[in-house]
């Protein structure tokens, strides 16, 4: 299967200005508790009324990714990014088990103070989740996109490229201004994955070949579901 060389993302943000802090503290995250982190970031974005569309987008969807906390501080400075999952549908349609990244090295744009936001990355056809496993996503060189409107109560259309392979849905909390994936690069977790799994995997042998399987991920997968 030939795989596009870039992919196009187009950007859904909603903001919600709220407490604010000068820093936000990091500790180290398990496998399992990103795993229930993406499922309330989930449940959260699914739930929401400022995200009318998430649930049409998630219920034709060939995959998803999950970054519940992507952390940036300072002035005028790029983010850190954060960990997250990406799930892939098997032939049959049924959402498969989870494969560990970090979204690293995101620019947010003109930011003033803390800023934290979970992103719901949609993933719109196979090829997409195929140039993701083989390029590591990088925004602006891999992976092309394209901003679509910002704000709340969007009525019509949640973008500028329908056609986009990759949409994505950020709930901001912290001060705002801006937000890009320029630069950004989705890079594979090796370690979270040898934890989870309990032995040596790759990411495409989960989201691809659909080779492993762990029961607390359940949760999560019934999460993406919609009926």
């Amino acid at each position: 299967m030939n795989i596009r060389p870039f992919l196009l993302v187009a950007i859904v943000i909603v903001t919600s200005l709220a407490g604010c802090t000068s820093t936000y503290e990091f500790k180290p995250q398990t496998s399992e508790s990103l795993v229930l982190r993406s499922l309330q970031t989930i449940k959260s974005i699914k739930n929401g009324e400022k995200f009318k569309n998430f649930k049409d987008m998630l219920s034709d969807a060939a995959g998803c990714a999950i970054f519940p906390a992507l952390y940036k501080a300072g002035f005028f400075v790029g983010a850190e990014g954060g960990n997250g999952v990406i799930i892939a549908r098997d032939r049959q349609g049924n959402w498969g088990y989870p494969a560990f990244y970090t979204l690293a090295s995101a620019s947010w744009g003109l930011q003033f103070g803390a800023q934290k936001a979970g992103v719901v990355l949609i993933i719109r056809n196979r090829g997409a989740i195929e140039s993701i496993l083989q390029n590591q996503g990088k925004f602006g060189a891999d992976v092309s996109f394209a901003v679509g409107p910002v704000g709340t109560g969007l009525e019509g259309a949640i973008t500028t490229n329908l056609a986009a392979d990759i949409i994505a849905f950020s709930d901001v909390k912290g001060l705002f201004a801006g937000m890009s994936l320029e630069g950004a690069g989705i890079i594979r977790r090796n370690d979270l994955n040898l934890e989870y799994y309990g032995k040596e995997v790759t990411p495409s042998s989960i989201l691809l070949e659909h080779a492993h399987q762990n029961v607390q991920a359940d949760p999560l997968r019934t999460s993406l579901i919609i009926q």
